[in-house]
C-alpha cells in the first residue's frame, strides 16, 4: 500500500493554545491516517491506479472507475487536504507573508486582513464540513474558494496553498460549536513560510503531499 501518512512535523503540543493537543492527536493519528487506510483498500480493487499520485488521481477524478470514484474522492481528498493542512501549520507562526506571495496576496485582494476577512468568512459560512482556501488559478492568480467535504481544488483545476479545515473535528474539543473561535486562533499558527513554498509550487502546477 504505497499511499502513507505524513508524520506529524512537529510535537502534538506544539500548536497550543490555539489548538489542544488531544485533538491533535486524534486528527492526525485517527482522522487522516483513515483517509490514507481507506483510499489504500479502495485502490487495491484496481491495483494499476498505485502507480499514479494522489494529486494526479485528484485531477482526474472523473477517470477513476465508477466503482471506487467515491472512495478515492473522499480519502484520497482526505490524504491531499491533510497533508496540506498539518504541513502549514507550526509553532512560533502567524504574523503576514512576505515576498512574492504577500505581492501576489496584495494585488488580488488589496490587502493581507482583506484575504483574512474572505478566507475567515468562507470557511465560517461552510455549511456542513469542508475546508476554506487560498488556491491558485490556472492564470497563476489567487483565490479563495471553499469545497464541501473532502473534496479539493485540485478536482476543479487549481491547486490550494492554504487550508483551513473547518469538520467538527478539527476543532470541537476545544470550540464546542463555535467554529469562529476556532478560525480566529488557526491564524496564529499558519506558516506562511510553508505557504509560500507552496505558492512558488503551484505556479509549475505542483500539488506537494
Amino acid at each position: 500500500m504505497p499511499y502513507e501518512i505524513n508524520p506529524l512535523p512537529y510535537a502534538y503540543n506544539a500548536l497550543e493554545p490555539s489548538i489542544d493537543e488531544l485533538t491533535m492527536h486524534l486528527h492526525h493519528d485517527k482522522h487522516y491516517a483513515g483517509y490514507v487506510n481507506n483510499l489504500n483498500v479502495a485502490i487495491e480493487k484496481h491495483p494499476e491506479l498505485f502507480s499514479r499520485s494522489v494529486p494526479d488521481l485528484l485531477r482526474n477524478i472523473n477517470s477513476i472507475p465508477d466503482d471506487i470514484r467515491t472512495a478515492v474522492r473522499n480519502n484520497g481528498g482526505g490524504d491531499a487536504n491533510h497533508a496540506l493542512y498539518f504541513d502549514i501549520m507550526g509553532p512560533n507562526a502567524g504574523g503576514e507573508p512576505t515576498g512574492a506571495l504577500a505581492d501576489a496576496i496584495n494585488k488580488a485582494f488589496g490587502s493581507f486582513d482583506q484575504l483574512k476577512s474572505q478566507l475567515s468568512a468562507a470557511g465560517a459560512g461552510r455549511f456542513g464540513s469542508g475546508f476554506a482556501w487560498l488556491s491558485v488559478t490556472s492564470d497563476g492568480g489567487l483565490i479563495v474558494e471553499s469545497t464541501p467535504n473532502q473534496d479539493n481544488p485540485l478536482m476543479e483545476g487549481r491547486v490550494g496553498i492554504l487550508g483551513l479545515d473547518v469538520w467538527e473535528h478539527a476543532y470541537y474539543l476545544k470550540y464546542h460549536n463555535v467554529r469562529a473561535d476556532y478560525i480566529k486562533a488557526w491564524w496564529n499558527v499558519v506558516n506562511w513560510s510553508n505557504v509560500a513554498r507552496r505558492y512558488q509550487a503551484a505556479l509549475k502546477r505542483e500539488y506537494l503531499m
